[in-house]
């Protein structure tokens, strides 16, 4: 399945739109221009692995087997991005908008990681692996720096958002 097809629109094309308006109108709306693919790739998932709008009432694990963490150059880094469904930061009692390659996932012994998307704490084993959703729609972006060709030329996607409840 194609990254567009677990995820909804993904852009490769950023700073490349000839007559593409519809993107540079997105571009514009979300954001102060756009990355090369290049440089930067951000999958969006407004849904889950079923199909169904990403909602805070369901809680979501998103799990990243070795072959799924995000494909980057050692250099680069990635992260997993909260947003509210009008592209904000989703204020949140733990000051938390996002994971990080360089921040401190637990990571599972076979070298896996397991994220957890929802509004109450999955508990203190897993709290640093927690985006706290908000009430409401979110949208979930993994933001890839410096992504190696296999993100951007769409052999890679991230995991589906599975739904927990």
């Amino acid at each position: 399945m194609a990254v567009a097809e677990k995820l909804g629109r993904t852009s490769t094309s950023s700073w490349h739109y000839g007559t593409d308006y519809l993107q540079r109108a997105l571009i514009a709306y979300i954001g102060a221009g756009g990355n090369l693919p290049a440089d930067a790739f951000y999958p969006i998932a407004r849904f889950d692995g079923d199909g169904k709008v990403l909602n805070g009432a369901s809680r979501y694990m998103m799990h990243f087997t070795k072959a799924d963490i995000p494909p980057i150059h050692p250099q680069g880094f990635w992260s997993l991005t909260m947003y509210d469904k009008e592209y904000f930061l989703v204020a949140n009692s733990i000051n938390r908008y996002s994971l990080s390659s360089r921040g401190e996932f637990q990571n599972n012994p076979d070298g896996s990681m397991d994220s957890y998307i929802q509004k109450e704490s999955p508990g203190a084993d897993k709290q640093a692996n927690w985006l706290r959703a908000p009430d409401g729609e979110f949208i979930l972006m993994p933001r890839l720096y410096w992504p190696k060709d296999e993100a951007v030329d769409g052999a890679w996607a991230p995991p589906p958002v599975g739904r927990m409840d």
